[in-house]
């Protein structure tokens, strides 16, 4: 679904949830570049305090921008900024659930302020909000 900025409303919310893979760790590690240890090497996370791998927490973040991107507010919107507070490490195998909830819209400047959450098992993994450009309905 899509949406215009006529159409936002405070409390109106999207989810996308994706259960995350090995697959998923190894081709976040290799786009980006990330290969730290935590994420890709059992032994030397096993002796953390994590006591095993992790997933990055940039990667449990990017379903956020799927939700911004494809359902809330959808095609067209364009990411301004985003602040995100790491809670707790999501693991392999973990399903997250990405929330997008509206908190304030801006019609004279097109944007629209976002609560972004991360949940696994019904613990709040990441916090954070965003600020959106929305394009109005076309005439």
């Amino acid at each position: 679904m899509s949406y215009y900025i006529e159409d936002l409303q405070s409390d109106l919310s999207a989810e996308y949830r994706k259960t995350l893979t090995e697959a998923d760790i190894v081709l976040f590690a290799g786009l980006s570049g990330d290969n730290n240890p935590m994420h890709i090497d059992e032994e030397f996370a096993a002796t953390t305090r994590f006591g095993g791998r992790i997933a990055h927490g940039m990667l449990s973040a990017s379903l956020i921008s799927t939700v911004i991107g494809t359902r809330l507010p959808g095609p067209g919107a364009i990411y301004m900024g985003q602040n995100l507070k790491f809670l707790k490490p999501v693991k392999i195998g973990d399903t997250v659930t990405a929330l997008v909830t509206v908190i304030e819209v801006n019609q004279e400047k097109q944007r629209v302020r976002l609560l972004t959450e991360c949940w696994v098992k019904g613990e709040k993994v990441i916090d954070g909000d965003a600020l959106v450009w929305v394009p109005r309905r076309p005439v």
